[in-house]
């Protein structure tokens, strides 16, 4: 009866979203009609805009419905596809959706009436039998078709109960996947609109990359400068004094070596910060499994970890997969106060998808953390997607999908 519960939510709860749509043609149709003065003409925006948000809405309702019949519970391998909402009384976005919803305003609430009713009779046919003594004689009672007797008290009402079961277990489902299929396809983003989309999305994660670029070589810039640079120019001036020294004191000379050499051997961890920063070197010796598995073992946090056997991918997915498990144990081992964790990386259906969760406090927000800015930045660039579910009190679930060819 999953498949029945799940029509009857969409449909009873598009009887609540056919009255809105009823008001939403009302007044995109007065908006219309006033457009000759200017209060018509103030209205008209934030009337289409109206209902486009509406449209929007019908829109996710079936795809979470379809998606919910069609594989009975687990996660969509997608989501509902988001169009802008139209501001033009003239696109024929604005048509097509305006004419849905007028006729999702007329045939909701009837649908809505229809499935609670047969949900009545469903229940009642059960219940009548057990409370039929209770009707006085005189009055005889009524289910459906008058009850007059102890037979029909106990055949009627379960015969009902069984006809109405039967249409809630296969007829609404069907009928509910048939609406929704509709909606689906009469809201549906043109070409041109999920064309239009598809650029802006393009030019945003381009800027972003570009920005992503631009910060890290400022970032390089300043650790080789600040850091490795002034270290160098320490070793230059210690080994210079070193020299002049030599001859007249011979310990000094010596302490100043010993200076220079331990900046060296600073140096040098700094610069392998900096490659590794760059492109880790355990990408290219374990592949990412293996620089996975070594990640998992630095977090301080007890974490399960999980991954599937992999082929060697472009150097720019693995590093950005990389990255994401970095920067997601490193959020967990600071800001979570977890005490488990679960790290999941795994091929599936031409994506990448790494899965990190954890049972700490949550309140992960993108807003708030540049790593996760971070990360989304990364992901975008290679057009992949980022999903975060962080509610207060735990738990967090970073879920990231990368596309790939193998």
């Amino acid at each position: 009866m999953r498949r029945a519960w799940f029509a009857t939510t969409y449909l009873v709860t598009g009887g609540a979203t056919a009255l809105v749509a009823a008001v939403a043609i009302g007044a995109l149709a007065g908006a219309l009609g006033l457009s000759l003065v200017l209060v018509g003409v103030m209205l008209r925006t934030p009337a289409v805009r109206f209902l486009g948000s509406l449209a929007g809405l019908e829109r996710r309702r079936a795809h979470r419905l379809l998606v919910a019949l069609a594989l009975a519970g687990p996660r969509a391998p997608g989501s509902a596809p988001a169009a802008r909402p139209p501001t033009a009384a003239g696109h024929p976005v604005t048509y097509r959706s305006a004419a849905w919803l007028a006729v999702h305003a007329v045939a909701g609430v009837p649908l809505t009436a229809g499935v609670l009713l047969l949900w009545l009779i469903a229940l009642g046919g059960l219940i009548v039998p057990l409370t039929w003594w209770i009707a006085p004689v005189e009055t005889p009672l009524t289910f459906v078709v008058p009850i007059t007797s102890w037979a029909e008290a106990l055949l009627v009402p379960p015969l009902l109960a069984l006809a109405a079961m039967t249409l809630l277990r296969w007829a609404v489902p069907a009928f509910g996947v048939a609406y929704a299929r509709a909606a689906r396809t009469a809201l549906a983003p043109s070409s041109r609109s999920r064309l239009e989309r598809r650029v802006s999305e393009l030019t945003a994660t381009r800027a972003g990359a570009l920005d992503a670029h631009a910060a890290e070589l400022r970032r390089i810039e300043r650790d080789l400068h600040d850091g490795t640079q002034a270290r160098l120019v320490a070793i230059a001036i210690h080994l210079g004094v070193a020299q002049s020294r030599r001859a007249a004191d011979p310990a000094l000379a010596d302490q100043l070596v010993e200076r220079a050499r331990t900046n060296v051997e600073a140096a040098l961890a700094e610069l392998r910060a900096v490659v590794r920063n760059i492109y880790p070197p355990i990408l290219a010796d374990r592949g990412l499994p293996g620089a996975v598995h070594a990640l998992a073992a630095d977090c301080p946090v007890p974490l399960t970890v999980r991954v599937a056997p992999l082929q060697r991918l472009p150097a720019a997915l693995e590093s950005a997969a990389y990255f994401v498990v970095a920067e997601a144990l490193a959020n967990i081992a600071r800001h979570s106060r977890a005490t488990g964790g679960d790290l999941r990386v795994e091929h599936r259906a031409g994506q990448l998808v790494v899965n990190v969760s954890d049972d700490g406090v949550g309140g992960a927000q993108t807003a708030t953390g540049t790593g996760l800015t971070g990360i989304r930045r990364r992901v975008a660039a290679l057009d992949g997607r980022v999903e975060l579910s962080s509610p207060v009190g735990g738990p967090t679930v970073l879920r990231v999908e990368l596309p790939c060819a193998s």
